[in-house]
């Protein structure tokens, strides 16, 4: 039997959608599996591909499909014991009002439907799992399939542990589509705190292109803050290198991939106080309170008070690697066998 693994979303800027579909769908990730991926060179061809091709590839054969990428098409849905979607997040769903429209209509219906009639589902963490418990079928089988994480940025660390403990200034950076859901205006009110706790000429750099909602406009007005747009790897690469720490003050992720990559670079991790980054990060992570700048910023401000914080939090980034990498690998043998059985 085939195993198409919808591969229509590729091509596009490489985001975390994207670099999780290659790393665990991919025909090495799934071996001995025969995978057949099936590409699109465009929007109107993705589109077409997934409302039309895929059902009509399912209903002429026997074959299995992998959706990584987008939800599956409704015309899919008679075909729900064949189709194994994976889920990175809820959001579609839980965060609807702050969807634009093409979003909505495309997107998070049928995401919807995926989820209240498809007998089973891949996840990308453990807080995804119990979330998708509020809206699955009662009988839904959730199987974990969390991702390797590389270093996709070809990070270092090596030096990082002698740079000065008192950087003049602060630079902070963030990664991410610029939308509603990743709150990089708190972010930036946290850069505006840590002005006037210290950190005087603090900055802020965001790496993510434009997406729906204000955002955008609203931070380009905010002192310290550079929007960079979508870049290179190389240009990431550089960008991290120079930054002192890493923040994610997300409403709502269901990995933070960015998080883990960024730790190959022995960068200390700030992320909002939630369960999904508890999870990521562990011990690894600073925890703030991303309502409160003020409190944010004394949080941030006294993990960065101590002679060994640098080389401190470089040994916790790697030991962290580590630990989630190993999870990884464990989930993999699983979910090879879970394909396996049921495409046969």
């Amino acid at each position: 039997m085939a195993i198409y693994v919808d591969n229509t979303h590729l091509g596009r800027h490489v985001t975390g959608l994207e670099r999780v579909t290659l790393e665990l769908f991919s025909a090495a990730a799934l071996a001995p599996l025969k995978v057949v991926p099936v590409t699109a060179r465009g929007l109107r061809q993705m589109l077409t591909k997934q409302t039309l091709g895929l059902p009509m590839r399912l209903a002429a054969s026997s074959s299995f499909l992998l959706c990584p990428g987008f939800p599956p098409s409704p015309l899919l849905r008679p075909f729900a014991s064949r189709v194994l979607p994976y889920i990175h997040d809820d959001f579609l769903i839980t965060r609807r009002a702050e969807l634009n429209m093409r979003a909505r209509l495309y997107m998070a219906g049928p995401f919807g439907l995926a989820l209240r009639h498809y007998p089973r589902f891949l996840a990308n963490s453990s807080d995804t799992m119990r979330r998708l418990a509020a809206h699955c079928r009662s009988d839904a089988e959730v199987t974990l399939y969390r991702p390797s994480v590389r270093n996709v940025f070809a990070l270092s660390s090596w030096t990082r542990a002698e740079r000065s403990v008192q950087p003049h200034p602060l630079r902070m950076i963030a990664l991410g589509t610029v939308e509603p859901r990743k709150n990089f205006g708190a972010a930036a009110e946290i850069l505006s705190a840590l002005r006037m706790r210290g950190f005087p000429g603090a900055t802020l750099d965001i790496i993510g292109r434009q997406g729906w909602g204000n955002d955008w406009k609203t931070l380009e007005q905010q002192p310290g803050v550079t929007l960079h747009g979508y870049q290179t790897t190389d240009r990431v690469h550089q960008l991290l290198d120079a930054a002192d720490v890493f923040i994610c003050t997300s409403h709502d992720e269901g990995l933070g991939l960015p998080l883990l990559e960024a730790q190959y670079g022995g960068l200390p991790i700030i992320a909002s106080d939630a369960a999904i980054f508890r999870e990521v990060l562990g011990e690894s992570g600073i925890y703030i309170d991303t309502a409160n700048p003020a409190s944010a910023a004394a949080r941030i401000s006294a993990a960065l008070s101590t002679q060994d914080w640098r080389a401190r939090h470089v040994a916790l980034a790697a030991r962290n690697l580590a630990r989630w990498n190993d999870l990884a690998r464990s989930d993999r043998e699983t979910v090879v066998s879970l394909i396996a059985r049921l495409a046969a």
